[in-house]
């Protein structure tokens, strides 16, 4: 091995090699790097209304434009208003999700792949960032191919013989002339990629005036050239009874679908916020405001396209403006570039939103070495190029279904980790134990996988593995197909309350008894072994880990209680020196001050109760009374009193 890192490869591999922090042991190099660990407090530069902007650019989109337009078509259709009103529960209920996934990276600073390794263990996360990562590569170049026909439009406006341009290629799922706009597309895409994310936000400021404005401008169009709105806002619902009120429930599950990878994926955005409040009410308002515009627009726009082409709406908004330019002045065609430029930026945030960044976050997480967000959001484009997602939307295959449908499976992942942190460990996390490769830590569980974790995430799974195969074309009972109408919730439901229970009967380490966020203590903690933890962002520590054999003895007089905690923390010009951590490698349990990260918390004011890891066998008690660590697993730290000496016994008191 020494001569392999001594010779002209292990050179250049150390070369590609990302930085890290100094003092990280082999484990912890497959754990973390710069764009893992929590963002430091100068990074947190997402501020309310740059998530309003991220969200208002997000919206406006083309899936988003024709989301209603298979709920208003087919033989039980429903009315434009009841999908529109689909339209609005389905993303007030996404937009619910979201904030309870981007609470966490908000609060703590981690984005989904380290959040993850809570519910699902230290390598266990590993599976659901693949499948994450793995999605992502392929919606790339879906969505990158969408925005090739974007360019086709704005070159077909400047040059009118761009749409006969020779075809040279052999395969009948493309041409010349599209994959050119594609591979345009997709190059021009690259520099946007270079950004780190907390910058990024400048891009979708950008969008979030241009897009809409050209959007506004398509809307007023199409009712001048229509005279009116047309015949879809005066078309009855077709569907009555109970084919309505099953309508209307796929009509808004399939909103909330369109959202399954976001929601996974919302902490890799909510880590940069100043503040958990600044990723709250913007999203929420945002969400459901934003997309219920662009789809009324995209109704409007479609139902006017029946009365100036006669016969059935045209759905796509890019199908709408090659119509326009068939036989355009310069004024008309002037006025399709623009809004063919703002679909076409509108795809690249998208793009850039949902698939590049929440790629290049998870590619992160698999190989933290050699891969930063930016690395990994690169291989993502160029997966996104070599997939030719010309053969995936050729109308042969039932692969954009089958993207569609595999997304809601999602939610099984979304409720173990919502489950896990809002119910199960009521906020806390240690952070620094999220980047501990040891066996020891309360989120290594059994050999790095959480089997509970596991166990709620494939029964999220086959509670709608039969309705899934259904929506791909295979025939399934209909209580299957009943089941998956409610493919999020059934999924989310499953997963979270299964998750739940077996905590209940199997309780797991390092949670609280009471909600217990300590996420604002966290400023640029160290994650090496060994290193005093620097959540103030200072060089002083602020918890001090006690090892495994010392015990604080509570049958002593009051006052000597007290000397011994003091003994134990660190002094304000005296940090413990990088030994005393190296005595506590299998406890877990730390002394700490001012409601700090540490699994032993003492002083007054307030009622609180952690569970700490199992290894620990600390204690602290009086008159057979938990005060300290009980070392039973999963050992429970906890502090009742106001003064910090309730429990203790009646000579200490009145010692």
């Amino acid at each position: 091995m020494e001569k392999l890192k001594q010779s002209k490869v292990g050179h250049y591999v150390d070369k590609l090699a990302v930085p890290a922090e100094p003092g990280l042991s082999n484990g912890q190099l497959m754990l973390t790097n710069h764009d893992l660990k929590p963002v430091e407090p100068e990074r947190r530069q997402w501020g309310p209304w740059n998530f309003v902007g991220f969200w208002v650019a997000d919206s406006f989109n083309i899936n988003t434009w024709m989301i209603s337009s298979s709920m208003i078509s087919g033989e039980e259709g429903i009315s434009w208003w009841q999908s529109w009103l689909c339209v609005w529960i389905g993303y007030s209920i996404a937009g619910c999700f979201i904030c309870l996934t981007g609470r966490i990276g908000a609060t703590y600073h981690i984005s989904f792949p380290v959040v993850s390794r809570s519910s699902f263990g230290i390598w266990g996360s590993l599976w659901p960032v693949f499948n994450r990562a793995a999605m992502a590569c392929i919606w790339y170049g879906v969505q990158a191919w969408i925005g090739g026909q974007c360019v086709t439009l704005m070159l077909r406006s400047i040059w009118s013989s761009y749409n006969d341009l020779p075809n040279s290629f052999p395969s009948q799922s493309t041409n010349t002339r599209d994959y050119v706009s594609f591979f345009l597309f997709w190059f021009f895409s690259l520099p946007a990629i270079w950004f780190p994310v907390h910058q990024i936000r400048h891009l979708f400021t950008v969008k979030a005036y241009f897009a809409p404005a050209a959007g506004i401008t398509f809307f007023i169009w199409a009712i001048l050239k229509a005279h009116g709105l047309g015949p879809i806002v005066h078309q009855p619902g077709k569907a009555t009874g109970s084919a309505l009120g099953w309508a209307m429930v796929k009509g808004i599950m399939s909103s909330i679908a369109n959202f399954a990878t976001l929601i996974v994926n919302d902490p890799d955005f909510a880590r940069f916020a100043r503040k958990p409040k600044d990723a709250l009410w913007s999203q929420l308002i945002t969400i459901p405001v934003g997309f219920a515009v662009t789809s009324f627009i995209g109704i409007i726009v479609s139902s006017s396209s029946a009365v100036i082409y006669g016969g059935t709406p045209v759905w796509n908004p890019l199908d709408l403006l090659g119509r326009f330019l068939d036989g355009a002045n310069s004024g008309e065609r002037f006025g399709v570039f623009i809004i063919s430029a703002a679909f076409a930026l509108a795809q690249l945030g998208t793009n850039i939103a949902a698939n590049s960044i929440s790629a290049g976050t998870d590619m992160t997480a698999l190989v933290p070495r050699y891969l930063n967000i930016r690395r990994g959001g690169y291989i993502c484009a160029i997966v996104g190029l070599a997939m030719c997602p010309w053969n995936l939307l050729s109308s042969s295959n039932n692969f954009t279904t089958y993207l569609s449908a595999y997304s809601v499976f999602l939610s099984s992942i979304a409720g173990v980790m919502i489950c896990d942190y809002f119910v199960v460990r009521k906020g806390y996390l240690q952070i620094r134990d999220l980047y501990s490769a040891r066996p020891s830590g309360p989120y290594y569980f059994t050999f790095g996988f959480h089997w509970r974790g596991y166990t709620a995430y494939i029964c999220g799974i086959l509670i709608n593995i039969v309705g899934f195969v259904g929506a791909i074309g295979r025939k399934v009972p209909a209580g299957a197909t009943y089941v998956y109408n409610l493919n999020f919730f059934c999924g989310f439901i499953v997963a979270s309350g299964t998750y739940y229970l077996l905590c209940r009967f199997s309780p797991i380490p390092a949670t609280s008894d009471i909600w217990m966020e300590i996420g604002d203590e966290i400023r640029n903690p160290s994650v090496a072994y060994g290193v005093d933890a620097d959540m103030e962002g200072t060089s002083k520590g602020s918890s001090n880990r006690m090892s495994k054999n010392d015990t604080l003895k509570s049958n002593a007089p009051k006052k000597e209680v007290i000397s011994e905690i003091q003994s134990n923390l660190p002094l304000p010009d005296d940090p413990p020196a990088p030994s005393d951590w190296n005595s506590a490698d299998s406890s877990k349990t730390s002394v700490g001050s001012g409601g700090v990260q540490s699994d032993v918390s003492y002083g007054g004011g307030s009622e609180s109760g952690l569970r700490g890891p199992a290894t620990s066998d600390s204690s602290l008690r009086t008159d057979g009374e938990q005060f300290g660590v009980n070392t039973s697993a999963p050992g429970k730290v906890g502090r009742e009193g106001k003064d910090g000496l309730d429990g203790l016994p009646a000579d200490a008191k009145k010692s």
